[in-house]
């Protein structure tokens, strides 16, 4: 499976981990936040639309019902990759505070 099918969820595209081993790499978490930031306003972006669509499908404006589903089911697997990727952030933060110095 190539990585462009996984970037297709817009917002979670590669942060530089696949560049070149001599590359020079930050390490503040600044990519990381911009990523997660981008995933974020992505999902709520899917949401709208999809709610958009919904509403003109309950009031008969909408011609293909296609695109409202394709929406509706976008926005449910990003909003889970989020809470996915929120609860592994947790579970480390967990992990780090119970270890011992």
């Amino acid at each position: 499976m190539s990585l462009d099918a996984i970037t297709a969820v817009q917002g979670v595209a590669p942060t530089g981990y696949l560049s070149a081993p001599d590359a020079v790499q930050t390490t503040d978490g600044s990519a990381f936040a911009t990523s997660l930031a981008g995933a974020v306003d992505n999902a709520q972006q899917l949401q709208s639309d999809s709610n958009t669509l919904a509403i003109k499908a309950v009031t008969g404006d909408l011609d293909d019902i296609h695109n409202a589903t394709i929406a509706a089911t976008r926005a449910q697997v990003t909003l889970e990759l989020v809470a996915a990727v929120r609860n592994k952030g947790v579970d480390a933060f967990n992990e780090i505070m119970r270890m011992s110095a």
